[in-house]
């Protein structure tokens, strides 16, 4: 089968999809990538499959020798990619031929880097996902983190003979200072109103006690009526937790299903991906939305993804099950199309 051999491991990285939907209620975390948005449009610029497994590159890319032709394409953070040792374009599809050598350099702007490829990584669906959950050990290339040596097989690999390149207007910019909307709650009746107003008008910096499970911030402790636990509750990505200490911890892709802290506020879904392209010593503050309005940005985020999809001639695909839409129907009526 056509393979990639793993020459330089890189930092931590992992094979990654849409994440393991359907299981936190048995205690299992959903996982998946960090940066939906990018993930989404490098498949997009391959022809895959919109859920087609990727590689996930935070901060330090690997070096991958190529024994087949395929077409990649790298989106999210630019970690100065080459093959051959010449620097090749990003949030485009670029063709790779038998002996070339992937690699990157330095890090110029975010934090995660996406390699989405015209084919199929060959691992095996653990609970209908190929996710990595590295501290359970499951899913993705053993469980693990990509390491020297290692042979990753492609299934099905393909050229596209078309070449695909994203429209400059859709390419995100990454700063070190992001404001970062959110919805106050489940928990916000805990903290006194000098809490909230401390937690909306300060300014946060990301510590180094930051990955995929969470991001704890540094600043103005958020103060309390009385106590910071709760009887766990469900967790999900976005969820911002204040334990005793008043410093709050956002949570990230492999949070924990339930949390007995606090919880002041949720990260709208539109900017989780500028969360999943900071890290450390970058600047964040909060702004609150209301619920119609962060149902308007959930619904602004896909609609963009769908005019990308459109604007590279790519066939129209359902977004949504019949289930799903029934759902989100009730939730947002007229609003979604």
């Amino acid at each position: 089968m056509p393979s990639i051999r793993v020459q330089k491991p890189g930092l931590c990285v992992t094979v990654q999809d849409i994440g393991r939907i359907g299981y936190q209620q048995y205690g299992i975390p959903v996982s998946g990538v960090m940066d939906e948005f990018a993930f989404t449009v490098g498949n997009f610029l391959v022809d895959a499959d919109k859920n087609n497994a990727v590689l996930e590159i935070p901060y330090l890319g690997p070096s991958l020798e190529f024994d087949f032709d395929i077409t990649i394409a790298i989106t999210g953070a630019n970690l100065t990619p080459k093959i051959n040792n010449q620097d090749i374009a990003m949030w485009t599809s670029v063709n790779i031929r038998k002996g070339d050598i992937l690699s990157f350099s330095n890090i110029k702007t975010g934090a995660r880097a996406y390699i989405a490829f015209a084919g199929e990584i060959d691992v095996p669906f653990v609970n209908g996902s190929k996710s990595t959950l590295l501290k359970s050990k499951l899913g993705g290339f053993n469980g693990r983190q990509l390491k020297m040596g290692d042979i990753i097989e492609i299934k099905n690999p393909k050229i596209i003979k078309k070449r695909r390149s994203l429209n400059s207007k859709y390419i995100p910019s990454y700063s070190n200072f992001e404001e970062i909307k959110i919805v106050l709650g489940p928990q916000d009746d805990y903290f006194t109103k000098k809490g909230i107003d401390t937690f909306l008008t300060s300014e946060y910096e990301v510590t180094k006690e930051a990955d995929r499970m969470g991001m704890r911030l540094e600043g103005e402790a958020i103060e309390h009526k009385d106590k910071a636990d709760i009887i766990s509750d469900a967790a999900v990505f976005g969820s911002i937790q204040v334990p005793g200490n008043g410093k709050p911890i956002i949570l990230l892709a492999d949070r924990q299903t339930t949390g007995g802290y606090t919880k002041i506020g949720t990260v709208i879904k539109a900017d989780l991906p500028k969360l999943a392209q900071m890290s450390f010593g970058h600047k964040i503050k909060f702004k609150q939305l209301d619920i119609e309005e962060a149902q308007q940005e959930y619904i602004n985020f896909y609609k963009k993804l769908d005019e990308i999809r459109d604007s590279l001639n790519i066939a129209n695909e359902k977004r949504y099950s019949e289930k799903e839409l029934k759902v989100l129907k009730k939730l947002f009526g007229n609003r979604l199309k």
